[in-house]
């Protein structure tokens, strides 16, 4: 993180918590602590909003209350986040590999966008997801 500016480290250490203290405990009442009111969300899965975004964990957590995120790797380019993380839905299963992008104003985020793919075990390399 040496050539990280400032603001930079300051976003990497937002999106590491979000990780850490809401999505992998699937923890709605953190949300406020971390994403803006007005957060807009680019995901299909859920709506737009601090709000929306409480209501989607929520579901989360009592469809798949084991799920798991592990983030692999962070990258900060001025006010965005970009986290490559594994994601595993029910336990025993592969999971999906999953870009996160996320935009920090004032410290908070205030935009999220993913992608994600579903892990099946076949690939034409040996170089894996990872």
């Amino acid at each position: 993180m040496a050539n990280h500016s400032p603001t930079e480290r300051a976003n990497l250490a937002v999106v590491r918590a979000v990780y850490d203290e809401v999505l992998e405990p699937l923890d709605s009442a953190m949300v406020d602590r971390y994403f803006r009111p007005d957060y807009i969300q680019h995901s299909p899965m859920a709506e737009t909003g601090a709000d929306g975004l409480k209501r989607f964990l929520d579901w989360a957590k009592s469809t798949a209350p084991d799920a798991h995120h592990e983030v692999k790797r962070v990258f900060a380019d001025g006010d965005y986040v970009v986290a490559h993380v594994h994601v595993v839905i029910t336990p025993g299963t592969l999971g999906n590999v999953a870009i996160d992008i996320f935009r920090i104003e004032d410290g908070l985020v205030a935009e999220h966008w993913d992608a994600t793919q579903e892990i099946t075990g076949q690939s034409a390399n040996k170089n894996g997801v990872f």
